[in-house]
């Protein structure tokens, strides 16, 4: 890689490079933010900013920046077998470790594996299997797939499809025929005055009920869900919800799909979130901190109800991807899963970094502009309202208030998401009690310009 100048690489990235979910006329106007480091939890700009990765890159990098072990995983597999495909009847090695060490850290009902290179993927395998599983037990009607609102399930057009961002869906005939979305179990913007968060998760969970007897369960082949809303602002639903919603696909005899592509790995506390909710589902999809991000990998866990369909029925399975069960990216994901272990860090943030970033965040809710807040794990949200009187009043979108106290956050050198007015994080797995307290005061320093700015322009009631 050559050495350039900040100026030089965004000259040379506006003239290049198309980036994800961006407006490309605003980003070539504005110049984009060069990383060229990193360690730990910590980043570095093309300018020596030294920055407080509060995502994970992405959601994903559980264990940190720099681990030596996930380096020379990779290593040593690009030197042994690069690459070599998971078609014509053939496998490889670490294809067929990581196969197995996953079944032993997912929940009981899961012994089988089928890979992609992401979570879009995961969740386009999900939406060919279920009609698959389905049609190999003679019943081919049972097609639609329910979802819901504010739901994000990647940006294939399955994927895109399955999640239910109206921005999204606004672009490229979305969503896909087959699919169908219900309101989300988010308290503060959809339950009705004076109503207790668990008899909302119920009233919430009550929407799926309705829509399969709308569409008669005879229609229906499954519901998919993230234990815990991520990109959609880290809405954590009430704990009677997910009970709930398996008692009704029980009863229905839908299958389940929990997407644990960010909810995966420790993030919760436990390996997957569907563990910490409650649930037991049928398909789980996983991506990102199966291999902290190091390289892509994906995939999803199928259960014995399905595996044996599949599998005893017979007949070819017409779907996969070139790169299923790289041998490098399982190699990395091995690595990965075995630090994740040694280091406790599943146990860590269930016993130790989740309660006091839960702490931490309830000191938060203090804050004159914070009307909510709200952790899993290592997954928070803080919810800024122009009035916290009651239940508290949101900001009007168009004031993007989020966006403003995303700005202060990255100018103090720390990236913490916006997602409309919930401000949420994901740290490393990795974080310390004092890297944690670090991260709250850039927080509270970016609340504290946000709130200035906000009485300058007469937002603030």
């Amino acid at each position: 890689m050559t050495t350039r100048t900040t100026q030089e690489w965004q000259a040379a990235d506006a003239a290049h490079f198309l980036h994800p979910f961006t407006d490309f006329q605003a980003l070539a106007s504005k110049g984009s933010r060069v990383i060229t480091r990193a360690d730990n939890i910590y980043l570095w700009d093309s300018d020596g900013q030294k920055i407080l990765d509060a995502m994970s890159g992405l959601w994903c990098v559980n264990v940190g920046y720099g681990q030596q072990a996930l380096i020379d995983a990779a290593t040593h597999q690009l030197k042994e077998l690069p690459f070599y495909n998971a078609f014509f009847q053939t496998a490889t090695p670490p294809a067929i470790e990581l196969a197995e060490l996953l079944a032993e850290v997912s929940p009981p009902q899961f012994q089988h594996v089928f890979f992609s290179g992401s979570g879009s993927e995961g969740n386009d395998t999900v939406v060919r299997m279920v009609r698959r599983y389905w049609d190999l037990l003679g019943q081919p009607e049972r097609q639609v797939i329910v979802s819901r609102k504010n739901a994000y399930h990647g940006s294939t057009m399955a994927g895109a499809s399955l999640g239910g961002m109206s921005g999204m869906h606004a672009q490229g005939g979305l969503p896909i025929p087959g699919i169908v979305h219900i309101e989300q179990p988010y308290w503060f913007a959809n339950a009705p005055p004076g109503m207790s968060r668990d008899d909302f998760g119920l009233l919430a969970a009550s929407w799926l009920d309705d829509k399969i007897k709308e569409l008669g369960a005879n229609k229906v082949a499954a519901f998919i869900g993230e234990p815990i809303q991520g990109a959609g602002g880290v809405i954590v639903p009430p704990a009677t919800y997910w009970p709930e919603i398996q008692r009704i696909c029980d009863r229905h005899g839908i299958l389940l799909a929990s997407d644990e592509v960010i909810t995966g790995f420790g993030r919760t506390g436990r390996w997957f979130g569907c563990e910490t909710m409650g649930f037991q589902p049928d398909l789980m999809t996983f991506a990102k901190g199966v291999t902290s991000g190091y390289i892509p990998l994906g995939g999803v866990m199928v259960g014995e109800r399905i595996a044996k369909v599949l599998i005893e029925q017979g007949g070819e399975f017409n779907h996969g991807y070139t790169y299923s069960g790289h041998p490098v990216a399982c190699a990395v994901a091995l690595a990965n899963i075995r630090l994740v272990r040694e280091l406790g860090l599943v146990e860590r943030v269930r016993n130790d970094l989740g309660p006091y970033l839960a702490a931490a965040f309830a000191e938060l809710q203090e804050h004159p502009l914070v009307g909510e807040a709200q952790v899993c794990g290592l997954m928070g949200a803080l919810l800024l309202v122009q009035d916290k009187t009651g239940r508290g009043t949101a900001f009007p979108p168009e004031r993007e208030v989020g966006m403003v106290c995303r700005g202060h956050c990255f100018a103090n050198g720390l990236i913490m998401r916006a997602v409309g007015e919930r401000m949420v994080v994901a740290p490393p797995l990795v974080i310390t009690r004092a890297q944690i307290d670090e991260m709250l005061a850039l927080i509270r320093r970016s609340l504290d310009l946000t709130l200035a700015d906000v009485h300058a322009r007469g937002w603030k009631r």
